[in-house]
């Protein structure tokens, strides 16, 4: 799978909502996938960080583009678990979501996400997240 594969799969299967936060696949691989949600300050809470909802669903979406990369293809899943733990706010910066799929089964799927602000080695969220397959 390639990266512009990975942007038809945001474009052909994702709500509105999610299209508009703006994400931008930068690599698929094997088993990982980075993508990228740039800065606005409509997403930006009270104080001027970026909020964390919008940084949760950045994560899952990217975490469907890996489980899709690692598979060859799209495949209908769906969210089992995510636990997302803040770290340090962002603020004005892209963000990098690097997901890492840990372990592939033919019904379940699980991901380690790193979430670092553009330009920083410090991480700004991690999370890990179940999905089940369903097809």
């Amino acid at each position: 799978m390639t990266p512009a594969d990975a942007e038809a799969i945001l474009q052909e299967y994702f709500a509105p909502w999610i299209r508009r936060l703006g994400l931008r696949v930068e690599e698929v691989g094997e088993r990982h996938a980075v993508v990228r949600l740039p800065w606005s300050d409509d997403l930006a809470r009270e104080g001027g960080g970026l909020c964390g909802q919008a940084m949760m669903a950045a994560a899952d979406t990217a975490t469907v583009i890996a489980i899709s990369s690692a598979r060859g293809q799209f495949v209908p899943m769906t969210t089992v678990q995510q636990s997302t733990t803040f770290q340090r706010p962002v603020v004005g910066k892209d963000v990098l979501i690097d997901v890492r799929i840990t372990k592939l089964g033919r019904t379940l799927a699980f991901s380690e996400v790193t979430l670092t602000a553009s330009g920083s080695a410090e991480t700004a969220a991690h999370a890990t997240t179940v999905y089940a397959i369903l097809a």
